[in-house]
């Protein structure tokens, strides 16, 4: 008999309507839908997204990641979740395994995935891209993210204050991941670099409870949900210190009469 195959969906990062036309063909064509088991006794962000389309004759498949740091914890959560795939991949049944954003760019799925491949190599998976985070979150406050030459850097939560100031040296927009547990460790920094007016927190993006905090200079102490990001934009200071490149940022698209 075949194997199954793993397919890893990118859900976006909450509207529902970011499943992209591939990503909605794969999930209504497998037999078995596996998602990020939810907390205290409710759905996860993929599962209420993906609910709509669960069919009654799919299996649901929820699997548990504690939201810890200890390296044993999380290889012994890896790989029970990667045995509790293999019973149906190995009995020719496809699975897809949904998850919020894009399924390569910090997901969960590449924990599932590499797992499953050191303990059955011959297990063949796929990644269906989607919309990640940052792009949503720039989209709902109406800006690009980048223009022209401008260097994006990411951080995820975990990093120290030295990394922050070392990002901020090198990047001229800079995207801070799932920043609530130390957004009051990081608005000192902003601060101090003359930058809150040029911050902006976006919570759950593209959800219906989306809320977007723009300029934080008098928002030091905000309590954020997980699902939240900071987009700082570095080099907006000294743009708007230059009234042709300030233009420019502002709309890349305008003929402002400055010389290139």
């Amino acid at each position: 008999m075949a194997l199954g195959k793993l397919y890893g969906i990118s859900m976006g990062p909450g509207d529902p309507e970011l499943l992209t036309l591939k990503g909605l063909r794969r999930l209504q064509a497998v037999p078995v839908i596996a998602f990020p088991a939810g907390t205290q006794n409710r759905p996860g962000l993929a599962q209420q997204v993906v609910a709509q389309w669960v069919q009654p004759e799919q299996v649901q498949l929820p699997l548990t990641f504690p939201f810890v740091q200890d390296p044993e914890q999380l290889i012994q959560a890896w790989h029970l979740a990667a045995t509790q795939v293999w019973q149906y991949l190995h009995q020719g049944q496809d699975v897809a395994f949904v998850s919020e954003g894009d399924v390569s760019f910090y997901s969960t799925f590449t924990y599932l995935s590499q797992t499953l491949q050191q303990l059955h190599p011959e297990v063949e998976f796929e990644a269906i891209p989607g919309v990640c985070s940052p792009l949503a979150a720039t989209a709902a406050l109406g800006l690009p993210l980048t223009i022209r030459d401008q260097r994006l850097l990411v951080l995820p939560a975990l990093y120290q204050v030295a990394v922050l100031e070392t990002a901020l040296h090198m990047a001229d927009v800079l995207v801070l991941m799932k920043v609530s547990s130390v957004y009051e460790q990081v608005w000192p920094v902003l601060q101090r670099w003359n930058l809150l007016n040029h911050s902006y927190v976006i919570e759950r993006a593209t959800q219906a409870d989306q809320v977007i905090h723009r300029g934080l200079g008098d928002r030091p102490h905000l309590v954020l949900p997980y699902f939240s990001l900071l987009i700082v934009q570095v080099g907006a200071a000294r743009i708007d210190t230059e009234p042709c490149r300030g233009a420019a940022a502002r709309n890349p698209f305008a003929n402002d009469n400055c010389e290139a």
